[in-house]
């Protein structure tokens, strides 16, 4: 490619889901190619995650972005213009580099994401390729498997259930149309019995409906019955996949679930967990232990890793590091991939990489704040990571990125591979 070079970059405040400030840029390269992107940001959080940079003070309740805004458009629009953008490595090295911290807490990581992502939109653009094929090592015709909030819990529900995410997945789905289409009567149909129970209040951050249940539990009986209301067999067509964010509620091998008034060490967690994986037809499970419990971590995968997908989110906050730690102890064998964890497209494929060689599977997702961007599901696809999640099946922000892999699965047509059920090593 030629005219590749960066000639200018501009920032801006911008809005996401929760009306929240956050940072959009655009990049514009010497041939005219544009590119533009918007950092996310999560209210579950590991600790050792990337920082964004917010205001402080009471406007926005001390989450406005004016400082990380400048900081594009300053001292990072300095640094890399001139930069090639097809040589997205370096990019974002000077930019780790410019920053100087270990947590991106200087110029914020919602300053230095963006501009990553709007980069690699640019030289895309730049070569007349969609995003998912310009990032990718060779033929990119992998679709994930979605992972779909259907009752939003945690932090993301006000705390009303402990768990965080109760979503669906369907493994025996043909394609990625037709897991959405499934997904949509699985929606409908737990909004009606929690209608009919009594049970409902609402929306959820991230689109799922905001239960109102007297225990864990029964949020996930009434999944079940909402998977066979819609007309699908539990375990077999649609399963359930859970994001217990271990870490909102676990300490120090102390576990509190607030929703049921009960305490549990690492062994009691472990024994609950267990009991629900054998009574419900769970395939995955997010952040079943705490980050602060490595140990917990990796006995539940000694337990159920060879017939389970266990995922680390705030455990490996999409670090290479922290994923080949967690293969070496036997913990986990699935990374979360979230960009705004680290800061750049080029750490966050270096966590996948990592987890390639170890032997891990891959789920892209997005946060609980989310934006119209779509820059993950061109990740998902470009590096065949054969996963996504981005929340629940309504709000502009969600659907915004399932009707971009709608999409990109038409736009490959018969070379199409959905992930389906190998990605869970369940066979079609």
């Amino acid at each position: 490619m030629t005219g590749t070079n960066i000639a200018f970059v501009h920032a801006r405040r911008v809005w996401d889901s929760r009306g929240r400030p956050t940072v959009e840029a655009d990049v514009m390269l010497e041939n005219g190619a544009v590119g533009r992107a918007i950092a996310p940001a999560g209210a579950s959080t590991g600790s050792a995650e990337a920082l964004d940079l917010r205001d402080g003070g009471e406007a926005f309740g001390g989450y406005d972005v004016q400082h990380a805004v400048a900081n594009v458009n300053t001292e990072i629009a300095r640094a890399v213009t001139g930069m090639d953008a097809a040589n997205q490595a370096a990019l974002d090295n000077r930019l780790i580099a410019l920053d100087g911290t270990a947590n991106k807490s200087r110029l914020g990581a919602n300053a230095l994401l963006p501009v990553s992502m709007a980069a690699a939109h640019a030289a895309a653009h730049a070569a007349g390729l969609p995003l998912f094929r310009y990032l990718a090592d060779d033929d990119a015709t992998l679709i994930p498997l979605p992972q779909i909030q259907i009752f939003g819990g945690g932090a993301h529900a006000g705390r009303r259930v402990d768990i965080q995410d109760f979503m669906i997945v369907c493994p025996a789905a043909d394609s990625f149309a037709q897991a959405l289409e499934w997904t949509a009567e699985v929606y409908r149909a737990a909004g009606k019995l929690m209608a009919e129970a009594g049970t409902l209040a609402g929306v959820a951050d991230e689109g799922g409906w905001w239960p109102v249940f007297s225990t864990n539990e029964q949020a996930l009986d009434m999944l079940v019955r909402a998977i066979e209301r819609a007309g699908f067999k539990p375990g077999h067509q649609v399963g359930i996949a859970l994001d217990i964010a271990a870490s909102e509620f676990g300490r120090a091998g102390r576990y509190k679930l607030a929703l049921e008034d009960r305490e549990l060490d690492s062994a009691g967690m472990i024994d609950l967990l267990s009991g629900w994986i054998a009574r419900y037809p769970i395939l995955s499970i997010e952040d079943p232990l705490a980050e602060d419990d490595p140990e917990g971590f990796a006995a539940f995968t000694r337990l159920h890793g060879k017939s389970l997908q266990i995922v680390g989110d705030d455990f490996l906050v999409s670090d290479a590091a922290r994923v080949r730690d967690a293969a070496a102890n036997g913990a986990a064998n699935t990374v979360l991939l979230k960009p705004n964890q680290r800061g750049t497209l080029t750490e966050t494929l270096d966590a996948w990489a990592a987890a390639k060689e170890a032997g891990f599977s891959a789920i892209v997702s997005a946060r609980s704040g989310e934006t119209e961007d779509t820059t993950i599901v061109h990740i998902a696809v470009g590096w065949g990571a054969g996963q996504l999640k981005v929340g629940s099946f309504t709000r502009g922000e969600r659907m915004a990125k399932w009707n971009e892999m709608l999409r990109v699965e038409e736009s490959l047509g018969a070379r199409a591979r959905f992930a389906g059920g190998t990605v869970l090593g369940r066979s079609r």
